[in-house]
């Protein structure tokens, strides 16, 4: 079904209507779980809100997180997070959009398991100088539990040189104890991942980079306000927005595609996870596009809905040409304009916000995620058997053409890139990304593993079956032991490679294996 910008704005307000009669939003508040599943003890729901409070839950944290990290201030240069998914990408929006603070340290995620992206850690600074933060909802997340075990061995195990970010009780939070960790900061148990931008996973490292968590916390109660469910639904910024998203994917245009400048891209990573892993499930789902250059050259069909993003007082230009275009098309954008970086957090509570009310609307549960553990358990079995496949064999041109003749209109390409993130393996992306535009017009992601594995990896296998999957491994050059494992860095991201493509293959969903993006690119 093909949907005009003035069909979707009909079914918008038809929407909100409903949602006003049927009291959702009150009910959100209440906790009430038949507003996303018709069994009202469908787990993971009810003890999954947190978020909606959360900026009274942080308010009486803030004097605890100022306190640590000015003790910490001018002891380390360097912070180098250690996560993955929703342990670490609010932290690396924070510090793209704020930048570096006078008289605070570097900030590096490290939220890959190449031994490249391990190397440049060990590089591009002192170990001494630097603090350590692992943060893991569960305590036990692979990746994490794998860089934790490598830098603690590497530091001489120097308690003061690491925090924790964890639920209370997880395997992290008594080994933090255990080992004399500098601080540990026990989370809400009741706040999934993906919604954590604004309790300590988000607000530990922005402490320590120097930036302002208590307005960034006034923003976001400010929104939650304007959320509240005394407002008319109409006046609802994150239910409009959600409803927005929702309709535009039943009218087919289930590809959210987020159109930000550069300085606020990495904001479009963080929605790209909490919109994909929340909503692909059941053979449903809204895929976010991020990161995609602002070119209206770009060919596309009519599956999309846009949203634009910048910042009030520096417009690009690239950005307001992109708008114009779309408008000229008739198709259908939503803009919203921030007046300066605190503004996250008001945004971080609109798009959790949205996302809740899109879930309502698709009637699927936003807060599990099913088929993470797919290709999770495909890995530890591939580890355990000691079985792990190398560089992938050479691609042959009537494999791509195959791969490329079953892309239907409405499907999508998603690129994932096994190599270290830098700016010439993004180069590399974007132009396969670009090639494959060309040729197929079709939406096409691109995202790193084993990242995308905590984002969209759940939308993949658990979405609608239109995804094509075009898997790039870079074979290590060289590898770093884990120390307690049987295996190394380089084995362990050729096993979640290998493990995510036996799960997407075993659903059904094409795959496309090849050595790097030089290899493809000759081939398309």
């Amino acid at each position: 079904m093909t949907a005009t910008s003035a069909d979707l704005e009909r079914a918008v307000r038809a929407r909100l209507v409903e949602l006003e009669r049927s009291r959702v939003v009150q009910r959100l508040w209440d906790g009430d779980v038949t507003v996303w599943a018709d069994d009202p003890a469908t787990p993971e729901i009810a003890d999954r809100l947190g978020w909606l409070t959360v900026g009274s839950l942080m308010a009486g944290k803030i004097d605890r997180l100022l306190e640590f990290a000015h003790g910490v201030q001018g002891t380390f240069d360097r912070v180098v997070l250690l996560g993955m998914g929703g342990s670490s990408l609010a932290p690396e929006v924070l510090w793209r959009s704020f930048g570096r603070q006078r008289d605070h340290a570097v900030f590096h995620m490290l939220d890959s398991t190449h031994p490249a992206a391990i190397h440049e850690v060990l590089e591009e600074g002192e170990l001494a100088s630097t603090l350590f933060v692992v943060a893991s909802k569960s305590g036990t997340t692979i990746e994490t539990d794998g860089l934790f075990r490598f830098f603690w061995e590497q530091t001489g195990e120097r308690g003061e040189q690491f925090v924790a970010i964890t639920d209370p009780g997880t395997a992290l939070d008594k080994r933090a104890s255990e080992h004399g960790f500098r601080g540990v900061f026990r989370g809400a148990p009741d706040i999934g991942g993906r919604f954590s931008a604004l309790t300590y996973f988000g607000l530990v490292p922005a402490a320590l980079l120097g930036i302002d968590v208590a307005t960034l916390l006034n923003r976001a109660e400010a929104m939650a306000n304007r959320c509240a469910p005394d407002v008319p639904v109409a006046d609802n910024p994150g239910v409009q927005l959600g409803v927005v998203m929702a309709e535009a994917a039943l009218a087919g245009r289930n590809k959210l595609t987020l159109l930000f400048p550069p300085e606020l891209s990495p904001l479009g990573l963080w929605i790209e996870q909490l919109v994909a892993e929340s909503t692909g499930k059941g053979g449903k789902g809204i895929l976010p596009v991020a990161c995609e250059p602002l070119d209206a050259r770009i060919p596309y069909r009519d599956d999309r809905l846009f949203v634009a993003t910048g910042f009030a007082a520096s417009r690009a230009p690239a950005l307001d040409a992109r708008i114009r275009d779309i408008e000229g098309r008739r198709e259908p954008i939503v803009e919203l304009t921030l007046e300066g970086p605190a503004d996250l957090g008001a945004e971080f509570f609109r798009w959790e916000m949205a996302t809740a009310i899109a879930g309502a609307v698709l009637r699927v549960n936003p807060f599990d995620q099913p088929n993470v553990a797919e290709s999770k358990a495909r890995t530890s079995d591939l580890l355990e058997r000691g079985v792990v496949a190398g560089a992938p064999a050479p691609l042959r041109r009537h494999a791509v053409s195959e791969f490329l003749g079953g892309v239907r209109p409405g499907d999508y390409v998603a690129v994932q890139a096994y190599s270290a993130p830098s700016e010439e393996q993004d180069r590399g992306l974007m132009q396969v990304c670009g090639a494959l535009r060309d040729r197929l017009e079709a939406v096409v992601t691109a995202s790193y593993g084993p990242r995308y594995l905590h984002s969209t990896g759940q939308l993949h296998k658990g979405g609608p079956a239109t995804g094509h999957f075009v898997q790039l491994f870079d074979t290590p050059a060289s590898d770093y032991p884990i120390p307690g494992r049987a295996y190394g860095f380089s084995q362990l991201i050729a096993a979640q490679a290998e493990g995510d493509a036996l799960a997407l293959a075993e659903r059904g969903r094409p795959v496309l294996r090849a050595a790097d993006a030089d290899q493809l690119l000759t081939l398309l």
